[in-house]
């Protein structure tokens, strides 16, 4: 495993009476692509600054290969950013953008060439340096703000939502190079989004948050199969979740019928949420369910077919590249493995 390069020691962020990050702890190892995931207002761009140097935590401590970073300023930081504004100089073409950061270092012309010439190939912008940057496309402008931020050879790169300005298949494109970019240059990425495919198109490791709490650490498959709770469940994807309860281990009930399910380590009858992606849920004939409904409504989701069928006061939500038309009555197969049993979380 690789060994960590930035680690977050019991960071809170108060801002007004407001908190932002409550008692955070959280470790990031060398050459892995991290991404900080939650809704608007869960602390992540505040984590984000508070690496780079732009923002002080209120307590706590933030390391850099062991040692403290609190009062290194941003520009001393082994550390770059780019913003969801890309923020370049419109009086500057492409080449001169790029060139910023080392022409202020006063490096050599000749070394300023090369260096920004193979960052330009590397963003696939080769031939582009005499561009104005009025000229270039919203995807175009990123990649040269990502330029900009890689030819000074940062460490660790934080992204801030760097993508949120594109459209959708351009967006799509650029999480692909992203990523492979990382694993070119072999250097830590931290990425902020609220963006549940982003994140896991791209990341070694998600961190979801909420409410200035992390909720949840895993890889991509980790969070969207064995989610902690039921924000987790229902922010990462789609989810049907319905009350169970757990007779013994590796059988639960719910939808008044038992089901083979793989979890264990909960006490005999306690209460749980049950969870399952509408993927996971097979339509067959009514004679072959183990549970059985009546589709309500069909969406065509371009991909699949989403459907709603209601079972035993449940509505569940299926999707299927096969469509049964509304009203049909159907089968609802569930597999052992396709069935996550969590903690239920009790109202405080």
């Amino acid at each position: 495993m690789a060994s960590s390069i930035i680690e977050l020691v019991n960071v809170s962020k108060d801002f007004n009476g407001a908190e932002a990050l409550k008692n955070i702890n959280l470790y990031i190892r060398q050459n892995e692509f991290l991404t900080l995931l939650g809704p608007s207002g869960c602390g992540k761009t505040t984590m984000l600054r508070i690496i780079g140097g732009f923002e002080q935590p209120s307590s706590g401590d933030v390391l850099f290969e062991g040692k403290s970073i609190i009062s290194v300023p941003p520009y001393k930081r082994k550390v770059n950013t780019v913003f969801q504004r890309y923020a370049l100089f419109p009086h500057m073409n492409v080449f001169d953008n790029v060139a910023f950061g080392l022409t202020i270092k006063h490096m050599d012309k000749k070394s300023i060439r090369q260096k920004v010439g193979k960052m330009l190939q590397l963003v696939n912008l080769d031939g582009f340096g005499k561009r104005s940057i009025d000229s270039l496309s919203g995807g175009q402008q990123q990649r040269v703000a990502i330029a900009r931020a890689l030819v000074n050879e940062p460490e660790v790169l934080l992204l801030d939502e760097p993508l949120a300005a594109l459209d959708l298949k351009l967006r799509k494109d650029m999480q692909i190079e992203l990523k492979n970019m990382q694993q070119t240059l072999g250097i830590t990425f931290i990425y902020v989004t609220h963006d549940q495919e982003e994140a896991l198109t791209m990341s070694d490791t998600i961190v979801v948050m909420k409410d200035g709490l992390i909720q949840q650490i895993g890889t991509p498959e980790d969070i969207y199969n064995e989610p902690k709770n039921t924000f987790v469940a229902n922010f990462i994807g789609e989810s049907n979740i319905i009350d169970g309860i757990m007779h013994k281990d590796y059988l639960v009930s719910f939808s008044e019928r038992n089901f083979q399910c793989v979890d264990k380590g909960f006490a005999n009858d306690e209460l749980v949420d049950v969870v399952i992606r509408p993927e996971d849920i097979k339509i067959v004939p009514q004679d072959q369910g183990m549970l059985v409904g009546t589709v309500k409504s069909v969406t065509f989701k371009g991909v699949h077919y989403e459907m709603m069928v209601d079972s035993n006061e449940f509505t569940w939500k299926v999707h299927s590249t096969l469509m049964e038309p509304t009203g049909t009555n159907v089968g609802l197969k569930i597999l052992p493995n396709d069935i996550h049993i969590m903690k239920k979380v009790m109202a405080q």
